[in-house]
């Protein structure tokens, strides 16, 4: 299964890197469509990046019931061929309402990471499942990192190119799928599609029946907003706490983002063969408590920059946890579960931003103490709440964990 594992990896990959692909020139595209200042470009791509949360967080248990349904395989080969389709629209949109629906068109064909992920559970071995998961993530920080890089580069020859290279890549990855994607949704674990559970909340209700569940998603939710204080506000902390510039922010970033691929992608297997899974959970989130809390007191820049590779260590949360959610569903509700987790990130995607920057607003603004760090110390509260809910969830489990 190496070539169908290194076609999901590379889907997953081509996601992240497409939406940093196109980061860089936004703000110019965005003015050449519309006119009008930075300030309100930031305006409008605040819009269309929420457009695109919104869509993740409706199609995900969509497309994962469809998965269930019909297979892994036409749900995945389609979307990326939409998703390629997508980028072209958007290379020659003339308007921002073209911009828009490109962005509300690219959310839905996104949400397909649900379904990469119900791959791997399919193809994955009980004890294989977090090291697996891993790689996603570590697949996800690849493109995360590399893909800005590109777009900055690739802006160079105008505002539509990273549009253009974005549609080639999709179009490359459906060929290797189309060619090496085998279908793994079978009729013993093929599940009826029903609309009642094909939307978040039917999504979130049916999984959440299962024993223990329903607090390790709410985990899942509470883990996101945590973790989403870096994109959020890091920039904006970066500049006040330590006086760095967009190239410090970025490289700092890109440090962060290489740690997360290394940890899950080559680290994610030993870790959880010496601790296990539950473990695992537990250690990665004390970890992250520690680094929120650090970076919430630190104020020399090149010791953040340190405890930004003690943070990484923290990533093994997700992949484990997956796993864990993933040996309690059944066989016929992998798509299902991995649609509610894409929902769920999404969800929490769109409320981290808005929550994080108030917070930060409220610290550094008026006659208060200025305090930077406060978003990373809301973080750190709700990261020990991620504690006490995967313990009420061990309680209540049927599965060991």
């Amino acid at each position: 299964m190496r070539l169908p594992l290194l076609f999901i990896l590379a889907t997953v990959c081509i996601d992240a890197m497409g939406i940093g692909l196109i980061l860089p020139v936004m703000p110019d595209l965005i003015r050449e469509v519309r006119g009008g200042t930075l300030g309100s470009a930031a305006v409008w791509g605040g819009v269309l990046a929420t457009a695109f949360a919104v869509m993740q967080f409706g199609f995900g248990p969509l497309l994962g019931a469809l998965s269930d349904r019909f297979g892994r395989r036409p749900v995945l080969l389609v979307s990326l061929a939409v998703m390629a389709a997508d980028y072209v629209v958007m290379a020659l949109a003339g308007t921002i309402w073209w911009l828009l629906a490109g962005r509300i068109v690219g959310g839905i064909t996104a949400a397909t990471q649900g379904t990469a992920a119900a791959f791997i559970a399919d193809i994955s071995r009980p004890e294989e499942k977090a090291r697996n998961f891993g790689l996603i993530g570590a697949a996800f920080g690849l493109g995360f990192v590399v893909g800005p890089v590109i777009g900055g580069l690739l802006g160079a020859w105008g505002t539509r190119a990273p549009f253009w290279a974005a549609a080639a890549l999709a179009g490359c990855n459906v060929t290797l799928g189309w060619l090496v994607m085998p279908e793994t949704v079978t009729d013993r674990i093929r599940r009826p599609f029903r609309w009642a559970r094909a939307n978040p909340v039917g999504a979130f209700r049916q999984i959440g029946m299962l024993p223990g569940l329903a607090p390790l998603l709410w985990m899942v939710f509470v883990y996101g907003v945590a973790f989403f204080v870096y994109p959020a506000v890091w920039a904006y902390y970066g500049q006040a706490q330590f006086g760095w510039g967009p190239g410090m922010v970025g490289l700092s970033l890109g440090l962060y983002g290489i740690s997360i691929a290394v940890v899950q992608g080559l680290l994610m297997g030993p870790i959880v063969a010496r601790l296990g899974e539950a473990r695992a959970v537990i250690w990665g989130l004390w970890v992250e408590i520690a680094a929120f809390l650090i970076l919430f007191a630190v104020t020399d820049g090149r010791v953040a920059l340190g405890f930004i590779l003690l943070a990484s260590f923290g990533s093994v949360v997700m992949p484990a946890l997956q796993a864990i959610l993933s040996r309690t569903a059944a066989d016929d509700q992998q798509g299902e579960l991995q649609g509610a987790l894409t929902a769920i990130n999404a969800l929490a995607s769109i409320v981290a931003p808005l929550l994080m920057t108030q917070i930060f607003f409220a610290f550094t603004t008026g006659p208060g103490p200025t305090l930077p760090g406060a978003p990373f110390l809301l973080s750190a509260l709700l990261t020990t709440g991620c504690i006490a809910l995967f313990a009420l969830s061990r309680r209540r489990a049927t599965v060991a964990f």
